[in-house]
């Protein structure tokens, strides 16, 4: 049964967890969803996300974070996990990590990064590659709230072939009512695209995103060049600085 995160049962994020992997789906040829499940999940707010540790027989512990990419339900969490070259983890979450196997998790970490089902004002997502992530919580929510709240999503990606979620957001654009999508292609973009592959800028967001006087809420996740470029052009274009809520990983200037 889906439940809401419960305030006094948040000190426990602290404490890490058994969880086990109860089924998985593959996203592209390098990122997959586990699913987990958590016993006694206190319960999390889209944008939130979880750290996952692994231990190795001879004691070794290697922990990494991971957006949870879909909204409360019960003692389930899920986590999208995009292979990273020479990486300890997310090899073997990818090719080693099968159904019934365990593994520890903390959380849910984070509440500045969160929509609750409650906010009403419209909302611009901005994601770049498997930033996605955290912002399809956010759209998954929206639906299963009913909420009527416009949502306008700009996803960039190399090709096509890097979507995530690709079925299941076509899927939304049909079906929920107020969601937008618009696809940016850095390296291929597909027959028939509007537009030739080039990097997001200024003109993508003052076309397909909000403009600053209805006040949006601007959520923004990627690799840190990418979130720094896309903030500063909000930002630029006249969206409040505190309105614009950001989630990276990787270097600085990356």
């Amino acid at each position: 049964m889906a439940r809401t995160a419960v305030p006094g049962r948040l000190s426990n994020r602290a404490t890490w967890r058994v969880a086990r992997l109860v089924d998985r789906r593959q996203e592209t040829e390098t990122a997959a969803t586990l699913v987990l499940e958590v016993p006694d999940w206190p319960g999390h707010q889209p944008g939130q996300h979880v750290d996952l540790r692994l231990t190795a027989d001879d004691g070794y512990q290697a922990a990494r974070s991971y957006s949870i990419s879909a909204p409360v339900d019960g003692d389930r969490v899920e986590v999208t996990v995009q292979r990273v070259p020479e990486g300890e983890v997310s090899p073997y979450l990818l090719d080693v990590f099968t159904v019934g196997d365990p593994v520890e998790v903390r959380g849910p970490i984070g509440g500045y990064f969160i929509w609750r089902v409650t906010d009403t004002a419209p909302v611009l997502l901005v994601g770049g590659g498997s930033g996605i992530a955290p912002l399809m919580a956010m759209v998954r929510a929206r639906r299963a709230a009913g909420s009527r709240v416009p949502f306008r999503l700009v996803y960039s990606v190399r090709t096509e072939r890097d979507i995530y979620f690709a079925d299941e957001l076509r899927r939304r654009v049909r079906d929920d009512q107020g969601l937008d999508v618009t696809y940016l292609y850095t390296r291929e973009a597909p027959e028939g695209s509007p537009a030739s592959p080039h990097r997001i800028g200024v003109a993508d967001l003052n076309t397909h995103g909000w403009p600053p006087q209805l006040e949006p809420a601007c959520y923004v996740c990627g690799p840190t060049g990418f979130v720094e470029t896309v903030a500063d052009i909000l930002v630029g274009l006249g969206h409040e600085p505190r309105r614009v809520r950001t989630e990276r990983f990787g270097p600085t200037g990356a």
